[in-house]
């Protein structure tokens, strides 16, 4: 039961890593750049904003994987 439990950690592990990185922060920092910019008036702390989640978004995303990685590689090898 706890090898299915780990595998099901990793894997979810890999999901939210995936989506956190590449989905929110770094598709979601390119809309918040485009949307900033087609707007009427451009606020730069959202440009801002925008390009520090393009900046961080491999590190955010791999942090975000490793904290179910982390427990679900120990429950396999107990």
């Amino acid at each position: 039961m706890k090898a299915i439990i780990g595998l099901l950690l990793i894997v979810a592990g890999i999901c939210l890593g995936l989506y956190v990185g590449l989905w929110l922060c770094f598709i979601g920092g390119i809309m918040d750049i485009i949307n900033a910019v087609r707007a009427e008036t451009l606020v730069k702390a959202t440009v801002g904003w925008g390009v520090v989640k393009i900046m961080f978004a491999g590190f955010l995303g791999w942090v975000c994987a490793l904290v179910l990685i982390i427990p679900g590689k120990m429950m396999l090898e107990k």
